[in-house]
């Protein structure tokens, strides 16, 4: 491909991928409108699951099955382009953010999710007492407390808790 041609790939929103099809690229991946398009709702929803992945890529590609949606996440995921989080009660999350060692916050009442910079500055950020003999490259840390919007609430009574599986994300 030119690169006068490669400047105009577009995913299926029109908006140009050039960065992520030439990941792709580089991870060994063939650049289809199926992957860009779900790179580009992981873009847009942090932290998705692979129904709220599938709601966003079906805007503009109506004919994708969900088993493509897990197909295309599973590919990405085993190249290291996304990043599966398993959180408890909640379905597996994918998030774009992977040149990093960071962290989540977990809000026990909504299952809002923000990221949380690593607390040391460099992976694996925790050093832990045993290491049964393994060399130890990533430490995922999962801080769960009320965020602020449902701290506030607690003030008032007649507020139901959401279930976290069902919950916004940040």
């Amino acid at each position: 491909m030119t690169r006068s041609a490669a400047s105009t790939t577009q995913d299926s929103t029109g908006t140009a991928s050039l960065i992520w099809a030439g990941r792709l690229r580089a991870a060994g991946l063939r650049v289809t409108k199926q992957r860009l398009a779900v790179l580009d709702a992981l873009h847009q929803i942090p932290h998705a699951s692979a129904d709220e992945v599938l709601a966003h890529v079906r805007q503009t590609l109506p004919e994708i099955t969900v088993q493509s949606i897990y197909t295309v996440l599973h590919s990405l995921t085993d190249v290291a382009l996304i990043r599966q989080l398993d959180l408890a009660n909640s379905p597996a999350r994918y998030e774009t953010r992977v040149a990093d060692n960071h962290h989540h916050a977990v809000c026990t009442q909504c299952g809002r999710i923000e990221d949380v910079t690593c607390a040391v500055g460099h992976a694996p950020c925790l050093s832990p007492a045993e290491t049964h003999g393994m060399t130890i490259q990533v430490a995922d840390v999962v801080y769960q407390g009320l965020c602020a919007d449902c701290a506030a609430s607690t003030d008032s009574p007649t507020e139901e808790p959401t279930d976290p599986r069902e919950a916004h994300q940040g």
